[in-house]
């Protein structure tokens, strides 16, 4: 039987909408949502350009990876939906701060909109006890 447990830390912003901040399975596999740029106390979106975003969106991911037991190491394959891939570069220079020395499988894909008309979002799958 498959064992699964929500993941869900104050330390990231709260879930708008029905799901979870991340969801645990058999206690190995963790599939984190995606997180916009939210502040998790105000929950409110912080402005700004893309790297501004993409800064807030990683430390987001990063206290529900820490709430899991995991870290940046931990993740296997992020995706990144970018409101216009003429961003590409700035997103990249900030994502390498947070996941150069992980370096993770990636997809970055432009799409149409993104929740609160954020310009990044960004998921990601990660292994736990590795």
């Amino acid at each position: 039987m498959t064992n699964i447990k929500k993941i869900l830390t104050e330390k990231a912003p709260a879930p708008i909408g029905p799901y979870s901040q991340a969801i645990l399975v058999d206690g190995k596999f963790l599939y984190l949502a995606g997180q916009i740029s939210l502040d998790p106390v105000s929950g409110k979106m912080i402005d700004g350009d893309v790297k501004t975003q993409t800064r807030q969106i990683l430390k987001n991911i990063e206290a529900v990876l820490l709430a899991a037991g995991a870290s940046f190491q931990s993740v296997v394959k992020t995706t990144v939906f970018l409101k216009d891939m003429n961003d590409f570069a700035a997103m990249n220079e900030v994502y390498a701060e947070f996941l150069s020395t992980a370096t993770p499988a990636r997809s970055t894909i432009e799409v149409a909109r993104l929740p609160r008309d954020a310009r990044v979002e960004i998921e990601a799958v990660a292994v736990i006890g590795q």
